[in-house]
């Protein structure tokens, strides 16, 4: 849609100059089309989904109006979420930079109150808040709503669901009766509706027709991923992404929690946003976000509304979202003003009915992508790296250690060695231990027993004692049943190749079914340590496994399969 430029939508010299400051060439359509209606004081209901620019659509009409002799609230705009009710302020404070007079301030729960009232009692013109704050300011008569002429009530349906009904209700019948009303909402459900009946003045509905509830800019994506897998494939994706910066959203506190951690011991540089974070603790998190300090945020869906931080390059939904309409604010989040943007799903069982729902309810495709293999991801790093020595040395941006390598030319080296053992170093130095999971396996075929399903396979934290490493599960496909075996007792053994030598958990139970034919549940749990593993498998097969293994090999390496005597056996 083409709209005209803000010099034609009868906006004072002041805002447009603000505006040309910040970079806007032309109105986005929610913003040409309900500036000019907000400017004649009439009520509006605005439809527009995130994204589309409405916070300048009601501000730049608000700060119109107001009279900067007067130091009273005149402009009150509710808003579901802190976050967003500090996000709403700064445009506020960005758009009427040119205007010299303007106060506004932003008040919520968490924050001081004493500093809230300080500043109302100094005098403010723009009053930006929560409905819980700003009803608790006025119930304390520290808010002066006799001179509120706008009320703006940005993400009403957001507010509804979030259960604000009595206090926008509240507020609303205790401002004045002439005031302009401007409704702005993603949807028009009941409560809205309800609203707008009771308390608006037969609003201009305008709305943005739009063939897809999500930004056409966004590449979207799905991976089928078991619950106990997803921090290992959420890091592969990462490593091959290289994203500048990302959002992990989670549906629950206890799931941020737990990615954050995890992903913190595999070295990546992320922070936490839900409910039980202090407000200070989220304003310094959002900042470091913002400036880039930390490049990976993961957050519950108090941050999907609100969040406003440029160049997000991917959005992850770890948990998809039960509601369609969250998924649409989520992705939101990537993708903004034009660019391109990605969003990944990860979803696995009954989840994919669910994925459907969204695509119905978004009416695009979500593409099916297939679990990057640990060879994929070391590949993309190593040229990552090639990259980086490449660029380095075409700037000369390095120090010089000629004396370093005149030594080891000395002593017999090649330079490709030298070369090949430095970027061995830093491909170590950056790399970290990628854990083996279902998705990585294909369903394997016996020689001696047909074909099976996927196996589970678990790591059960200390069952035998020492360091066992986060907990991994591999599920079959379909669910087997149950056999006269299935409780049998499982005994460890000692294999002599480790993670030295390159082997793969995959690889060891394939070549165990392999060669001896055994049957499904014999091979449980298989721990790789450096230069050996420990596999338990059923007793009953565990003498003919160690005899029929004697003389095979693995990646042209032979091998010691034998039971597990204890550490002279680790040697």
């Amino acid at each position: 849609m083409e709209t005209p430029p803000f010099s034609e939508l009868g906006l004072p010299s002041e805002l447009l100059a603000a505006v040309e400051a910040l970079g806007f060439e032309r109105p986005s359509p929610i913003q040409a089309m309900a500036i000019p209606v907000a400017l004649t004081g009439r009520d509006i209901l605005g439809l527009s989904h995130t994204g589309s620019g409405k916070t300048a659509a009601f501000t730049l009409p608000l700060l119109a109006k107001l009279d900067f002799k007067k130091r009273l609230p005149q402009a009150l705009i509710l808003c579901p979420t802190r976050e967003l009710a500090v996000q709403v302020c700064e445009e506020v404070h960005r758009l009427g930079a040119k205007l010299g007079q303007l106060r506004a301030i932003p008040v919520y729960g968490g924050a001081p109150m004493d500093r809230q009232l300080r500043a109302l009692r100094d005098g403010v013109q723009v009053v930006v808040g929560t409905p819980g704050r700003v009803m608790d300011h006025l119930r304390r008569g520290s808010f002066d709503v006799s001179q509120i002429n706008t009320i703006v009530l940005d993400e009403a349906d957001r507010m509804l669901d979030l259960g604000f009904r009595e206090e926008m209700e509240e507020l609303l019948a205790a401002l004045p009766p002439e005031r302009q009303s401007m409704f702005f909402s993603a949807t028009m459900s009941r409560g809205v509706s309800h609203l707008i009946g009771r308390f608006g003045k037969d609003p201009q509905t305008i709305q943005i027709d739009q063939k897809a509830k999500t930004v056409s800019t966004i590449d979207q994506s799905y991976y089928e991923v078991r619950e106990r897998s997803k921090v290992e494939v959420l890091s592969r994706l990462l490593d091959i992404e290289q994203a500048r910066l990302a959002i992990i959203f989670c549906n629950t506190k206890r799931s941020v929690d737990e990615c954050t951690e995890s992903l913190l011991a595999r070295g990546y540089t992320v922070d936490r946003l839900h409910g039980d974070i202090t407000q200070q603790m989220r304003e310094r998190v959002l900042k470091r976000f913002r400036d880039g300090t930390i490049e990976l945020l993961v957050a519950t869906d108090v941050a999907a509304r609100g969040l406003d931080v440029e160049n997000i390059d991917v959005v992850f939904n770890y948990d998809l979202p039960q509601d369609p309409e969250d998924y649409v604010h989520r992705i939101g989040r990537t993708g903004r003003a034009g660019r391109s943007g990605r969003a990944t799903s990860f979803v696995f069982g009954r989840e994919i009915h669910r994925l459907e729902m969204i695509e119905r309810y978004t009416r695009q495709v979500i593409r099916r992508e297939k679990v990057p293999s640990q060879e994929q991801v070391e590949g993309r790093l190593a040229d990552i790296a090639f990259e980086e020595v490449k660029e380095r040395l075409e700037k000369g941006e390095f120090e010089s250690h000629e004396s370093q390598a005149d030594r080891l030319l000395e002593q017999g080296f090649t330079p490709t060695d030298i070369a090949s053992v430095l970027f061995t170093l830093l491909r170590e130095s950056r790399g970290r231990e990628f854990g083996e999971i279902a998705e990585d396996r294909e369903p394997v075929r016996s020689s001696a027993s047909g074909p099976r399903n996927r196996r589970e396979f678990s790591e059960r934290g200390n069952d035998r004692g020492g360091d066992r490493g986060p907990q991994r599960e591999f599920r079959e496909r379909e669910p087997r049943r149950e056999g006269p075996h299935d409780n049998a007792e499982m005994v460890p053994l000692f294999f002599s190749l480790g993670k030295f030598h390159g082997v793969k958990v995959g690889e060891i139970i394939g070549m165990l079914y392999g060669e001896a034919g055994l049957p499904d549940g014999a091979v449980g749990h298989v721990k790789l340590f450096a230069k050996h593993s420990c596999i338990d498998v059923r007793k009953d097969c565990a003498d003919r496994l160690i005899q029929i293994s004697k003389g095979a090999n693995l990646r042209g390496r032979n091998f010691i399969l034998d039971y597990d005597r204890g550490p002279k056996d680790k040697s």
